[in-house]
């Protein structure tokens, strides 16, 4: 066994739980998704492994010493590439050595991996960086080069144990099939965080971390997906079968009120006919109201605990089960031509952005992904169509009424304004108050969150908040620009963005990495910039 975790329990630096009675077990070559909403402890559970945070309690077992790249990296920045690489050390011996200070220290230093410059040069070429040198600072480098130093490190060390958390979420589209094809050809142990449903595919098992703790299944997150949907089938037959019986409980409780009514009525009628005293009369009447009572508190108890059943099974529903999206789509005409462009082209610095001119069409309807390397041009040519830059050569027609640009931090979330606050900004069909609210709760802000402010929502409320305030504003813009929209998101939001959007009939302009994504939002075609 590579990996034994029983009993684990992480404390917040407040004292708060963030999970406890954790158990997992990962064997040697095993590849292990780990997945689990955001807030979860993804992260902290593999520093955890990763030997860089204590758990308050449990046993904690590792056979190797793990190989660790992190999802953030601002605590390296003042390393050097060799520091981040952990071979400074070898490399200064190794030159030591070469000039001829041919020391004990050195020697011991180096352990005659006399290779060890020539390696890290090669990994670091594979990954695309043969222009860095060993000496530079990470704080130099792009978030994605920083990903691809320490990924570089994998096939300098060859680890037996790899952990990555987020590993693709700076990387381009050639670095993100540079990393899957190091997780297809490893032999090492591996366990991966991350929301790249390739890169999820790639893997052997799948492991959820929730508050229950943690559920394994023996298969790629495909057949993940499928195991889920079918617990969610089962679990939306459970809801109906109570929704039915509580609906012939109330039934019941119904009849058997009215029958009790009306036998004490001619209950009444027979001892008033009889003559029976009045004082008995008080203790018949006292009797049939104990009983009809009686009656009554056994329908409630059983209604009641119906009504609990039924409300637990909605709990667990997903959150893109329980919302409800309304885009107004009736002025959208499909076919409609909003943008054309005839030999475009746009300069910095009289510098010309791209190799060869741009002409093209976006037709009402079509769902186009955008693409290029970093500095392709792709936010210049988005302006450009939306209508904030115009270019320097060539013609163009633009007939696009209302756009949206949906950037990766949802940037059109005012941080300061609160949820309530910011629903309104979109309101401009004067819905009341408690029509905003109730649009909130389709999108899962209940009354606790409305006076939250927009600074302290995560990723996946800022984008279920944006896609609310979308709802609310009603009519459907021409263009909706998602520009890399799953890069803070996990699993669960980039599914309910994923449904959102595929709700949507306008045109859609995507900017992003996850060839998943791009297929699951039916991208019809491509605009590749070089």
């Amino acid at each position: 066994m590579m990996i034994t975790l029983e009993n684990i329990t992480y404390l917040l630096p407040n004292k708060d739980l963030l999970f406890s009675n954790i158990h997992l077990s990962v064997n040697k070559t095993d590849k292990v998704a780990l997945i689990g909403p955001n807030g979860a402890g993804k992260s902290t559970l593999l520093k955890i492994i990763a030997g860089e945070l204590p758990p308050a309690d449990g046993l904690l077992h590792v056979d190797a010493s793990p190989y660790y790249v992190p999802q953030l990296f601002g605590q390296s920045n003042h390393l050097t590439i060799a520091q981040a690489l952990q071979v400074a050390e070898k490399i200064n011996a190794l030159h030591e050595i070469l000039n001829g200070h041919v020391t004990e220290h050195n020697l011991t230093v180096l352990d005659d991996d006399w290779t060890i410059e020539d390696r890290c040069t090669e990994a670091l070429s594979k990954w695309e960086l043969a222009d860095l040198d060993l000496s530079q600072q990470l704080a130099f480098l792009s978030g994605g080069q920083k990903t691809k130093v320490f990924l570089a490190g994998i096939s300098i060390h060859q680890p037996k144990l790899i952990l990555l958390d987020e590993p693709s979420n700076h990387l381009d589209t050639a670095g993100r099939n540079l990393l899957y094809n190091l997780v297809e050809s490893t032999s090492s142990t591996l366990i991966v965080v991350s929301h790249d449903r390739v890169l999820l595919n790639l893997l052997d098992t799948v492991s959820e971390l929730d508050k229950q703790g943690i559920t394994t299944y023996g298969g790629n997150y495909d057949f993940y997906r499928e195991q889920k949907q079918l617990a969610d089938h089962a679990r939306q037959h459970d809801i109906l079968t109570r929704e039915k019986a509580l609906r012939k409980a109330r039934e019941k409780e119904r009849q058997t009120q009215e029958r009790q009514q009306r036998q004490d009525v001619r209950g009444k009628k027979k001892q008033e006919k009889a003559g029976v005293a009045r004082i008995m009369m008080n203790t018949l009447r006292n009797s049939a109201e104990k009983s009809t009572a009686k009656l009554k508190g056994v329908h409630t108890e059983k209604i009641s605990g119906i009504s609990r059943e039924l409300q637990d099974l909605r709990k667990e529903l997903p959150g893109i089960d329980q919302m409800k999206f309304g885009f107004d789509n009736s002025a959208l005409h499909r076919g409609k031509l909003l943008f054309s462009a005839d030999a475009i082209n746009f300069s910095y610095h009289n510098q010309l952005l791209w190799k060869e001119k741009l002409t093209f069409q976006i037709a009402s309807g079509e769902r186009i992904a955008l693409r290029g390397l970093n500095g392709s041009g792709k936010t210049t040519l988005i302006k450009i169509v939306l209508g904030a830059l115009e270019p320097q050569t060539g013609t163009i027609h633009r007939s696009i009424t209302r756009s949206v640009y949906i950037d990766q931090d949802y940037s059109l979330i005012d941080n300061r304004l609160n949820v309530y606050e910011q629903a309104q900004t979109f309101n401009a069909s004067a819905l009341q108050e408690h029509e905003i609210k109730i649009r909130l709760n389709r999108f899962l802000f209940t009354k606790n969150d409305w006076n939250k402010p927009c600074s302290a929502l995560s990723g996946g409320e800022r984008m279920r908040l944006m896609l609310c305030c979308l709802t609310i504003g009603n009519q459907s813009p021409d263009v909706i620009v998602l520009d890399e929209p799953t890069n803070n998101l996990d699993i669960q939001n980039v599914e309910i963005l994923t449904a959102a959007i595929n709700e949507y009939q306008g045109t859609l302009i995507v900017v992003s990495h996850d060839d998943y994504f791009l297929k699951q939002v039916h991208t019809e075609r491509t605009l590749t910039l070089i």
